[in-house]
């Protein structure tokens, strides 16, 4: 895509729209963006296509999201440190090399441990952007 071409707008704001031909994103060189700006401490990069929408997050040790909820699904799998998740009421301990699977529509939370960040990739589909909503 050259520079005078303008990008379509995605789906959650400040994150990169791919375009027709463009298949490689460099996450580290993308902007940085809120997981969730109104409830979570998660920051990073998020990339959006026409079905799929992915991103790589770090929460700050002792950090997390307040209860929220969206109306896609979710997977999120943990790179590094331990995610402490409750979704739909139920406590969920995710260490590194684990999924989490949160469905639509279903409240959920997470934080950090204190003693380690949590870096994660997070895939959702593209029904909704990649911010949720407040419980």
């Amino acid at each position: 895509m050259s520079e005078t071409t303008t990008r379509p707008a995605a789906r959650t704001p400040g994150a990169v729209r791919a375009q027709p031909g463009e298949h490689v994103f460099e996450m580290a060189k993308l902007n940085r963006i809120l997981g969730g700006p109104d409830y979570s401490s998660a920051v990073g990069t998020c990339v959006e296509g026409e079905r799929m929408i992915v991103a790589l997050m770090r929460m700050a040790a002792g950090t997390g999201a307040e209860p929220h909820s969206h109306p896609n699904e979710q997977w999120i799998y943990v790179l590094e440190g331990t995610f402490r998740a409750v979704v739909g009421g139920q406590p969920c301990e995710v260490p590194a090399g684990s999924v989490l699977y949160i469905p639509a529509d279903v409240v959920h939370s997470g934080r950090a441990g204190e003693d380690r960040d949590v870096v994660f990739f997070t895939v959702k589909d593209a029904s909704h952007g990649l911010h949720g909503i407040k419980a």
